[in-house]
């Protein structure tokens, strides 16, 4: 994906975001799940965004260039993983809340923490951003600032091809500002969508 696909509005990046394919690769290691389900965030002008209060050193990714990783530590307990957008110095970012996991499930399983041979739900491997983070081994330390348009990364994004029929639109989750926006993007009718999944705005 290139560095032009993230510098536009986070709404319009979140729909097209859907469907596309978060990669890890280290070595011969391979990891890979399409994304079902992120959320907005509007920068400056938006009152649920890290980037809201102005620009600091742990948010600076959220101010650009477009198209890096910004990790942020959440509850002491969960990493989440996020794609700064728009032109550099203005803050944009969209989190990623869900994946489908397509490559490295015994390893996403392991990392999670989960026995390979034991049985489990795939739909709570990667659906969360917390899980989604776990699974892909992300933490800040390692993975804050990465550039997610290049392959050399080791984290990226890339464009398989899969085509989005219905996208559904609901308020974000666990936020107390802004809550009323319908900036949850999500693939209508995938299981491996995270939180409530009450209908929404089909589009």
């Amino acid at each position: 994906m290139s560095r032009e696909f993230y510098d536009r509005d986070p709404r319009r990046v979140s729909r097209d975001l859907l469907g596309k394919v978060l990669v890890r690769r280290a070595g011969s290691n391979l990891l890979a799940a399409r994304i079902v389900e992120v959320e907005a965030y509007l920068g400056e002008n938006d009152p649920a965004a890290h980037s809201f209060a102005g620009r600091t050193p742990r948010n600076a990714v959220l101010f650009g260039p477009p198209g890096h990783a910004y990790v942020y530590f959440i509850y002491g307990n969960h990493y989440c993983l996020n794609v700064s957008c728009l032109p550099d110095g203005v803050a944009g970012g969209i989190l990623f809340r869900a994946a489908e996991p397509l490559a490295g499930v015994d390893e996403m399983t392991r990392s999670r923490g989960l026995c390979v041979n034991s049985a489990h739900d795939p739909r709570k491997l990667t659906s969360g951003p917390g899980r989604l983070a776990e699974a892909f081994g992300i933490t800040r330390e390692r993975d804050n600032g990465k550039d997610l348009t290049s392959a050399r990364s080791g984290l990226f994004i890339a464009d398989d091809g899969f085509r989005v029929r219905r996208i559904v639109t609901t308020p974000r989750i666990g936020i107390t500002k802004a809550a009323q926006l319908l900036l949850r993007y999500m693939i209508a009718e995938n299981d491996f969508v995270s939180g409530p999944k009450k209908p929404g705005v089909v589009k």
